[in-house]
């Protein structure tokens, strides 16, 4: 007679079903191919342990199907990792290393190029613990003891020992994972190879990008208080009216200036949180970005081409400075997608881990880290202005000085990004808080930074591009637009926009105001024509032939306020993976000759050459009050109505009915071809 618990082998129908499901999360996750799928046999590896112990406890028995469904499943989770998995496989050990993902630890980096064996290695060390405790508990459970009661103890303690490891193992596995999309690296390297690199008598590109900064937030636009140095490009330059940002949260804006491409394009729809927090694995840290954003992405992939990556490769020198917020590891480290140089931080100022880097090749080292960034436990960034224009400033001085390439330069500040910090020099400078009083203080660097360019006698040879990557969140002026962060109302999405060029060649003259719409992914075709970036075979305004570029050259607009989003190009507003709205700017006479509309006499139609539409085929209310609600079949004529306040859908409804089969119509090109690859590139390739 057996002692103790019974090993059980027969075929009972629950323990089949247990065994049964794990083997298809096994199977599931080889044909997905999804992080979240792994997180699945995970949570089943769990469960199983839970089976096990109570069929301990109330049924004393040691179910054979149970151990078959446990082991199967973790085993799929362990291949998967191997084959496909983004790092050495060391999981939590590895990307909790903060500084340790860079080219000289190869083991433990984000990059992609490790063997099998190695990261089957890693992984194989990671859920070893449990390998030994399923061992042990099969091995006790079939071995007969003279004593019911060492059996019994021995069985239960080790059912609770597989129990803990398999937490252990959860909280330590590794989570990140090769994207599963189409790659455009062909593409990518044809482009990037064919480029001129000749530079002689090409300008410098100096890009700044606020973090959160409203329409209203500069004086030139209206503010409350006085912003000259930003104030300086405009009015030296030339400052827009109706600028927007392709999108009204952080990560996917920063995206559309990259690549010139919605963010949809790059499953980059939302903000991208850290990877390498080891405490709260299953929080917003180490799987959000690969479930938020699907397909395993963690960042902007690396067979993006970006603009940085264009510069690079048509012989500048590139530099980036201050928020990255576009990966943390890997192919999305700001070094492998096209910087020569990065200081800052990878991660938004609101997150955890916050630390400043200096970052070469793939490989960083934090320079300022929580000794300098936390006070008494709490984050402490009243010196962040002050490091970032130290750094871009002897960038720019040591490029100038001693190359003699010109230099692109990506001056992305944290602020005013809550939450908001001012260095000691500049509190109680506005006498308004602390918002505006750092957004006094970085209006003084860069007035510290100009004088840089001037003393090294590049200022006028230098295109410098102001904006924001959208509006404001809890403090910050929209002036009289609707909404603000996070909303596809005008207050999310239009944002400061400005460029000086003191030595254009006449292309503008200083201190016009473009009153027609532009938006971010404008700025990649934009800047290649302002800097004659050519093919080496002499073709102007090169840009990718492998891939949509979804934005429209500027040049048009700079030099003549010429309409450049039309219905064929019309400015998208989206949100997590839906096209809310549209808008595009149409002449009036093409509204008037419509014969439904040739008798109207508003102001807006005889008062205008132009007129501009935006339409939201469904948006929810920005009023609090009526959170439930939604707006649905709203038209809005920007022209006479800044605020988005009425629905002129019934006054037009044909426009309304056109716009709203033209968001369908887009939406199922990016559904059908979400990456935006001309095939037909690849097929002749």
């Amino acid at each position: 007679m057996k002692k103790g618990i019974v090993f059980d082998k027969s075929a009972k129908i629950f323990p089949i079903i247990v065994m049964a499901v794990g083997i298809a999360a096994a199977l599931a996750l080889f044909i997905l191919r999804l992080n979240l799928v792994a997180v699945v046999n995970v949570a089943y590896m769990c469960l199983a342990c839970a089976v096990i112990i109570l069929g301990v406890i109330f049924f004393k028995k040691l179910y054979v199907w149970n151990f078959i469904g446990y082991a199967v499943s973790a085993l799929s989770v362990v291949l998967y990792y191997a084959i496909w998995g983004a790092d050495g496989g060391f999981g939590a050990f590895s990307s909790g290393k903060t500084g340790w993902s860079s080219a000289e630890n190869g083991l433990f980096s984000g990059a992609s190029d490790y063997n099998f064996f190695v990261r089957l290695g890693g992984n194989l060390l990671l859920i070893l613990p449990c390998a030994l405790a399923l061992a042990a508990l099969f091995f006790v459970g079939k071995k007969r003891f003279g004593k019911k009661a060492l059996h019994t103890v021995l069985t239960g303690a080790l059912s609770i020992v597989l129990a803990g490891t398999t937490v252990f193992y959860v909280l330590t596995m590794n989570l990140r994972s090769e994207p599963n999309v189409e790659r455009m690296w062909d593409g990518h390297d044809d482009y990037l190879n064919s480029l001129d690199k000749n530079t002689e008598g090409k300008p410098n590109v100096l890009v700044i990008l606020m973090d959160d900064m409203g329409w209203g937030d500069t004086s030139l636009n209206g503010a409350i208080y006085d912003t000259p140095n930003v104030d300086r490009i405009g009015e030296e330059g030339l400052n827009f009216d109706n600028f927007y940002s392709s999108y009204s949260v952080c990560s996917p804006a920063r995206f559309a200036l990259m690549t010139g491409r919605y963010p949809y394009r790059g499953y980059a729809d939302n903000v991208m949180y850290p990877t390498i927090d080891t405490l709260s694995p299953f929080a917003m840290t180490r799987i959000y970005n690969s479930i938020e954003m699907g397909a395993n992405c963690d960042g902007m992939l690396g067979d993006e081409i970006t603009i940085a990556e264009v510069f690079q490769n048509a012989g500048y020198n590139t530099g980036a400075f201050g928020k990255w917020h576009l990966g943390d590891y890997g192919e999305y480290l700001p070094t492998n997608q096209g910087f020569d140089y990065f200081y800052g931080s990878h991660h938004v100022n609101d997150m955890t881990p916050f630390y400043h880097v200096s970052e070469e090749n793939g490989e960083y080292e934090i320079v300022h880290g929580t000794d300098e960034l936390y006070t008494d436990g709490k984050k402490d960034q009243r010196q962040l202005s002050k490091w970032i224009n130290a750094e871009i400033t002897d960038w720019i001085t040591d490029k100038v000085t001693n190359s003699d390439e010109p230099f692109f330069a990506y001056y992305a500040t944290p602020w005013p990004h809550a939450p908001v910090f001012v260095g000691d020099e500049f509190a109680g400078s506005s006498g308004m808080g602390t918002y505006v009083d750092c957004l006094t203080e970085f209006d003084h660097y860069l007035g510290e930074l100009f004088d840089t360019l001037e003393e090294l006698g590049v200022m006028d040879d230098t295109i410098i591009v102001f904006t924001s990557d959208n509006g404001p969140a809890l403090e910050g002026s929209v002036s009289d637009l609707r909404g603000g962060k996070y909303l596809t109302y005008d207050g999310g999405q239009k944002v400061p926009f400005m460029i000086r060029w003191g030595n254009n060649n006449g292309l503008w003259e200083a201190g016009t105001t473009i009153e027609n719409s532009a938006t971010l992914v404008d700025l990649f075709p934009t800047l290649i024509e302002l800097c004659d970036i050519k093919s080496n075979t002499g073709e102007e305004n090169y840009l990718p032939a492998d891939r949509v570029i979804d934005g429209v050259s500027m040049v048009p607009l700079l030099t003549d306020d010429t309409v450049i989003h039309t219905e064929e190009h019309p400015i998208l507003h989206m949100k997590r993976e839906k096209l809310r709205a549209i808008q595009y700017t149409v002449s009036t006479d093409s509204i008037l000759s419509r014969e439904e509309y040739s008798s109207y006499t508003y102001p807006v139609l005889t008062e205008n050459e132009y007129i501009t539409f935006k339409y939201f085929n469904r948006v929810q209310n920005d009023n609090s009050a009526f959170f439930d609600k939604y707006r649905k079949n709203w038209l809005h004529i920007l022209s006479d109505d800044r605020g988005e306040n009425y629905n002129r859908a019934v006054t037009y409804p044909t426009v309304a009915e056109e716009m709203d089969e033209k968001i369908d119509e887009i939406m199922k090109d990016f559904k059908e071809n979400r990456r935006g690859i001309n095939y037909d590139y690849y097929a002749k390739a």
